[in-house]
């Protein structure tokens, strides 16, 4: 959201002054009335942040909800190929198809809630929307190939596009934050991961629980929920500037970073200083 699409933007001048004015000393009217229009854009600047997040998180939610549902998990050949033909570009837009991704796998399930949540929200130029298509990349090249790398592959693009913040201080942590788990503190070669959209923690029976939706083995698409201790390191990127995908220019097609950490090993620390933690 723009400041121009702000709620206060929206208001009348009287309206303003009824909510601003009681604030401000009543014994300098000149003083006050030249201070109104800097409290009231910087109110509008301070409503539009936070709608602004506030909006990506719930249309997240939106598009996890419109998704079809199992269709079985698999990290295979034929589940590269569905995946692939499910996302395409119509008439100047992105369409994206997810009934057709089936067999499917975690970090896809989440790439494509994510295309179809920048794809309702924000128009892209045709550079940025060809940039977005899926063609096997491999580990750290393009969007896809960083997606989908080992390690923090989602929150190492966010941080290089400013997409918006990542974190992994699970108390900071809204529904609709995507997510990648790691089931234990190896980063890299080694790693047991999980790319999900964090849907929230609850105790059940005395124990903390995660909840979350992604493609889970064996069913496919869908929510899931683990114990907390499980999770070994998390760490969540919130999505707040999608307008930020017509910087894809900016970036080099490979990240050096993500490309090999299929073949070696790194570190939580190594993480998070990649990602702006």
């Amino acid at each position: 959201m723009s400041i121009s699409d702000s709620p206060l933007r929206m208001l009348s001048e009287s309206t303003v002054h009824v909510f601003l004015t009681p604030c401000l000393p009543r014994s300098r009217p000149n003083w006050c009335a030249r201070l109104l229009p800097a409290l009231a854009l910087a109110a509008a600047l301070f409503f539009s942040m936070v709608a602004r997040g506030a909006d990506c998180n719930a249309l997240v939610l939106a598009q996890v909800q419109a998704m079809p549902r199992g269709g079985t998990y698999a990290a295979n050949r034929l589940a590269m190929e569905r995946f692939t033909s499910a996302v395409s570009i119509r008439n100047g837009a992105l369409s994206v198809q997810a009934a057709t991704a089936m067999p499917n796998f975690c970090s896809e399930a989440t790439y494509l809630v994510f295309l179809k949540t920048v794809a309702a929200q924000q128009a892209l130029d045709p550079a940025a929307l060809d940039a977005l298509r899926v063609r096997g990349q491999a580990d750290g090249q393009g969007i896809w190939g960083r997606w989908n790398a080992n390690g923090p592959g989602t929150a190492r693009l966010f941080h290089e596009l400013g997409l918006g913040r990542n974190f992994d201080d699970f108390d900071q942590a809204r529904p609709g934050d995507f997510m990648k788990i790691f089931w234990s503190a190896e980063v890299g070669s080694r790693e047991r991961g999980h790319s999900v959209v964090f849907l929230g923690r609850e105790r059940r029976d005395g124990i903390e629980t995660v909840r979350f939706w992604s493609s889970n083995s064996p069913a496919g698409y869908g929510e899931k929920t683990v114990p907390r201790s499980r999770i070994a390191y998390a760490i969540f990127s919130r999505l707040e500037h999608p307008e930020a995908l017509n910087r894809l220019h900016t970036l080099p097609y490979a990240d050096a970073y993500l490309a090999h950490l299929n073949a070696v090993r790194s570190s939580v620390g190594e993480a998070r200083a990649k990602t702006g933690i």
